[in-house]
């Protein structure tokens, strides 16, 4: 059953429709459905964001007695096995019970210029941006606005304190610090790119195998900084600009990812 309307609620549709022309899901090729992924009451009022759908973000949306949780990564992955077993059951099975709207928003989220996790890393890790590269111009290119960082050693110091998280550094730490590439969660396979589009060192969430000799091979730094870590800023954004527009509550719940 929907619950009954407060005086800080908005209808669930209004708001499917403004984050759809905001982060313009309409023109992003992406591996999942960007937008209402699980339907759940019809107005809304109590918004909780994280990174992911997880079971442990669902038990603390209801906790927090939540209609909606918005995501960066939610369900319906291309490729992944369509049916609804297991884990996957469940969550969906508790999203339901509590008449709970998932909302998720993968790659137009990394993209958008105010909002995107890629613009939102950079205010945090201090970059200066000065251009763009890769598909979906999906990669940043920018340089320190601290003088103090002057090799890819210090950058990766530097992460570490205000990610929280070391990060793992391919190359010599060195190495002169110049024009930084970076693109936030599992985009190390933008390496190449970042290298062809005048990068000295790039960083991302996640490491291959391949990541390493790729590194090697074009003579670029690489930054494995983690995918959680570097992933956690444009839903907080996301969730602020739903409070400010519509008078609703929005908490940004962190679920620990050493990942």
């Amino acid at each position: 059953m929907n619950k009954i309307k407060g005086p800080n609620t908005v209808d669930r549709n209004e708001v499917v429709k403004f984050l759809a022309d905001e982060l313009k899901i309409a023109f992003m090729r992406d591996y999942c459905p960007n937008g209402l992924q699980v339907e759940g009451q019809s107005h809304i009022s109590s918004i909780v964001s994280g990174v992911t759908a997880s079971r442990a973000l669902i038990e603390a949306a209801i906790q927090e007695k939540a209609d909606t949780i918005l995501v960066h990564h939610g369900y319906f992955w291309r490729n992944e096995n369509a049916c609804i077993t297991g884990p996957k059951r469940e969550r969906i099975r508790l999203l339901l019970a509590h008449d709970i709207n998932l909302l998720a928003y993968h790659l137009p989220l990394d993209c958008h210029p105010t909002l995107g996790n890629n613009v939102r890393l950079a205010q945090v890790l201090g970059f200066d941006i000065t251009g763009r590269f890769g598909e979906n111009e999906l990669g940043w290119l920018g340089r320190s606005a601290n003088p103090a960082l002057k090799t890819v050693g210090d950058l990766a110091g530097w992460i570490g304190k205000k990610l929280n998280r070391e990060p793992l550094l391919i190359g010599d730490p060195g190495q002169k610090l110049e024009t930084i590439g970076w693109c936030t969660g599992a985009a190390q396979d933008l390496l190449p790119d970042a290298a062809q589009s005048g990068a000295n060192v790039y960083l991302s969430g996640e490491i291959s195998e391949r990541t390493v000799h790729d590194a090697r091979e074009y003579g670029i730094a690489y930054l494995s900084c983690g995918h959680h870590a570097t992933e956690r800023f444009g839903i907080q954004a996301l969730g602020e600009l739903l409070a400010r527009q519509y008078g609703i509550r929005h908490r940004y719940i962190e679920i620990g990812n050493p990942v």
